[in-house]
């Protein structure tokens, strides 16, 4: 079976092409600038060239066309016509707490989607984009929604309630619900595969550290807390996210500053994380680390701030589970930068974690990083949601 991946923003398309028998992807690519000057589509089949091509995509079903036209293009292309693709996954932010699982998408899924609007304003109406432009395109091809939030739907209400009026959460659904889902799922999985256990009897702690980060507390194969809550906002220090704060902050800040307290939250989500500690150096952890070595003392303070964010998470959640079996790094910056892992990984050796300096010197690919007499393993696993969101997408067309 053919899966064709897709995840929408509100102006980028991502695309991978995925056999599901070999797990191969067959192509991938990218839809920037959608309705913006200036768009175009860089598409990249296995074993060939990247190849960039300006396009006027005035909308996303217009970006979906010219995926459908790169994937048949006698040059280019994967794949001879539009039959050859069996299903689509799409990714979905948010899922509310509608959706504890993936499903397949029809029009009532649609409408029950589209009430979780207000929860991800900034993502669920693209992915919904995404998906209506892939119906009009492709009518009659099975459909997968894969929420970011639903691996986190099997915490209880100890972890995902806030300190606020119960009436809060019972008419506004105001809660932790958390993101990254898909990769937290994935990783977990992975761990335990690669160490030949059973999900179902580790305590694994999953840190899904990119530009956006998270934790994730993964008990015996289900989640039971993570970092990020209502919104992605929360949390670790991130590339340009605060991460937690004291909520009045918020207004404190704004009566300093003139302004509203959402001009706050935007400087939250857009301004701060390590690209505002750093004075404005960078939100790319290598730029922070070059920095560093060159002496700025700004730089150096935000990954320290950073890795220790990190570190006290980890402490908490072999509190939450009352043990942890297994430590594991993925996405951008813990697949790949081995300072800001060697930083976290002084705050965390008092679990026995016995990390080999020089395995992680190793960037990108799988690797226990702690010793034979670990007590806790430390691995770096790098994530795949695409092909997990592949994964899903069969097991439900198929079923």
């Amino acid at each position: 079976m053919n899966v064709l991946v897709i995840n929408c923003g509100s102006s980028s398309l991502k695309y991978q092409l995925i056999n599901s028998e070999s797990e191969e992807v067959l192509a991938k690519g990218l839809c920037e600038r959608i309705g913006i000057d200036g768009s175009a589509i860089a598409h990249q089949p296995a074993g060939g060239e990247k190849v960039k091509t300006e396009v006027d995509m005035p909308n996303h079903t217009a970006a979906v066309k010219f995926v459908i036209e790169k994937l048949t293009d006698p040059e280019v292309g994967v794949i001879k016509s539009l039959s050859e693709i069996d299903a689509v996954g799409h990714r979905i932010v948010h899922g509310g707490e509608k959706f504890a699982t993936s499903v397949v998408l029809d029009d009532e899924v649609i409408a029950v989607i589209e009430q979780c609007n207000d929860l991800a304003p900034l993502h669920n109406p693209a992915n919904l984009i995404g998906i209506n432009s892939c119906k009009e395109i492709m009518p009659g091809v099975p459909m997968v929604g894969v929420f970011d939030t639903a691996f986190h739907q099997t915490m209880p209400k100890k972890a995902y309630l806030y300190g606020l009026p119960l009436s809060y959460y019972e008419d506004y659904k105001v809660r932790r619900y958390g993101f990254h889902g898909t990769s937290h799922d994935f990783v977990s999985k992975r761990a335990a595969q690669i160490l030949g256990k059973d999900v179902k009897d580790l305590k694994i702690i999953v840190c899904h550290l990119g530009n956006g980060a998270s934790v994730s507390a993964v008990k015996y194969g289900q989640s039971v807390d993570t970092s990020m809550g209502l919104t992605p906002l929360e949390g670790l220090i991130m590339g340009t996210r605060s991460g937690d704060l004291d909520p009045a902050i918020v207004t404190f800040v704004a009566d300093k500053e003139g302004i509203s307290a959402e001009q706050v939250i935007d400087v939250c989500n857009k301004k701060s994380g390590v690209l505002g500690l750093s004075g404005g150096v960078s939100s790319d952890f290598r730029d922070l680390a070059e920095a560093s070595a060159k002496g700025n003392e700004a730089a150096e303070t935000a990954l320290e701030t950073y890795a220790y964010r990190v570190g006290k998470y980890i402490g908490a959640y072999a509190a939450a589970m009352n043990g942890v079996d297994v430590i594991v790094f993925t996405a951008g910056v813990g697949e790949n930068n081995a300072e800001v892992r060697a930083l976290i990984g002084q705050y965390i050796g008092f679990l026995g974690t016995n990390i080999d300096p020089e395995k992680n010197k190793l960037r990108g690919e799988e690797v226990i990083l702690s010793d034979a007499d670990a007590k806790v393993a430390v691995m770096v696993i790098p994530t795949n949601e695409e092909l997990a969101i592949a994964r899903e997408t069969v097991r439900l067309v198929e079923a």
